[in-house]
C-alpha cells in the first residue's frame, strides 16, 4: 500500500477484513453477544452500557434479565422496581426509560422488541444510537452505530485526529455510513468489531497500536499522532457534585421496602441547599415520589 498523507482516508474495504478478523479472534465473551441472547437482552445491555463500563454492567445485567427475561415482565412491575434493580450503575433515568420502552413494546408490539429501525426509534427513551445498535446487534441489519469508542476509532483511522468532537457531528455520521460494508451481516459485524477495537485497543488513553490490526493504515498514526487541537475534552467529575448527592439519596430509597422519612434522607449529606436541590431534581425526574405525610418512595406509576 502506498504511503498516505494525514488528509487521506484509507479505503473502507481495506479496513473491513483486518478489523473483523481481529474481532473474531479477540472479542470478549459477553452474554448479550451469545447466540441465545435475544433482542431484549441486547436492548437491556445497550441501555446499561451507556456511560458505564462492562465490568460494572455485567452483574446488574445478569440479575435484570433473570428477573425480567421479557419486556412484559418488566412492564408489569412498578417503575420504582426498575430504579431499585438499577443499583449503582449511575444515570438512573435510564432505568425509567427502559421501563417505559418495555411498556411500549408490550402494548404496541405484543411483547417482542421490534426489528424495524423506525419502530425502535419510536419507542420512548430510544435515541438514534440505541435504535441502530439494537437493529444491528440483535437483527443483523446494516446501520451506522456510533458510540464513543467507534467515533474515536474513526477519528484516528480515517480522519487523522486524536479525538472526535465532543458531540456527534453530521460529518461523522456521513463518514460512518461511507465506511459501512454493503452486506447486512458484514456491516453488523463491522459495527461490533469497531466498538470492541475502541474499547480494548484504540482507547482514549494509552492506545496500543502494536495490537491494532489497522495500525499500518491509521491516518493519525501515519501523521505522527498529532496532539488534539479541538475544544477541551469534557472531564467527568463526581465527588461533591449533585450527582453524588442524588446517588446517596437514591441508595437510601432503594434499600428500603417502605417509604422513607425526610430525616433519613437528611442524614446522607450535610449541606442542606445542595441536598434539597438534589432531592427536588430526583422528584422532577420521576425517580422519587413525595407522599402527603412528608415521606418519600420510589415511583409506583
Amino acid at each position: 500500500m502506498t504511503a498516505m498523507t494525514s488528509t487521506q482516508t484509507p479505503p473502507a474495504a481495506s479496513l473491513h477484513t483486518p478489523v473483523i478478523g481481529w474481532f473474531e479472534q479477540h472479542a470478549r465473551d459477553l452474554p448479550w453477544r451469545r447466540p441465545e441472547a435475544g433482542a431484549w437482552s441486547v436492548m437491556v445491555s445497550e441501555f446499561m452500557l451507556q456511560q458505564t463500563p462492562v465490568s460494572r454492567v455485567l452483574p446488574v445485567y445478569e440479575q435484570w434479565v433473570a428477573r425480567w427475561p421479557r419486556p412484559a415482565d418488566l412492564a408489569a412491575e412498578a417503575p420504582g422496581e426498575a430504579v431499585r434493580a438499577w443499583g449503582r450503575l449511575g444515570y438512573p433515568r435510564r432505568a425509567l426509560r427502559l421501563h417505559g420502552a418495555a411498556q411500549a413494546i408490550t402494548e404496541r408490539h405484543g411483547g417482542d422488541v421490534p426489528s424495524e429501525h423506525a419502530q425502535l426509534l419510536a419507542l420512548p427513551g430510544i435515541g438514534e444510537y440505541t435504535a441502530a445498535a439494537v437493529a444491528s446487534f440483535a437483527y443483523g441489519q446494516r446501520h451506522a452505530v456510533l458510540d464513543t469508542n467507534v467515533r474515536r476509532v474513526f477519528a484516528r483511522a480515517a480522519s487523522g485526529v486524536q479525538y472526535p468532537p465532543n458531540a456527534t457531528t453530521a460529518a461523522e455520521r456521513k463518514l460512518a455510513r461511507a465506511l459501512l460494508p454493503e452486506e447486512d451481516e458484514r456491516a453488523a459485524r463491522w459495527a461490533a468489531a469497531t466498538m470492541e477495537l475502541g474499547a480494548l485497543v484504540c482507547t482514549a488513553r494509552n492506545e496500543d497500536c502494536d495490537r491494532c490490526p489497522i495500525a499500518s493504515r491509521c491516518a493519525w498514526r501515519l501523521a505522527g499522532k498529532p496532539a488534539h487541537q479541538g475544544p477541551p475534552r469534557k472531564g467527568q467529575t463526581y465527588a461533591g457534585t449533585d450527582r453524588q448527592v442524588r446517588g446517596r439519596l437514591l441508595a437510601v430509597l432503594r434499600d428500603s421496602v417502605s417509604p422513607v422519612a425526610q430525616a433519613a434522607l437528611d442524614a446522607v449529606w450535610e449541606e442542606p441547599v445542595q441536598r434539597a436541590r438534589a432531592l427536588d431534581g430526583l422528584v422532577a425526574d420521576g425517580l422519587v415520589e413525595p407522599l402527603a405525610d412528608g415521606r418519600y418512595r420510589l415511583p409506583l406509576t
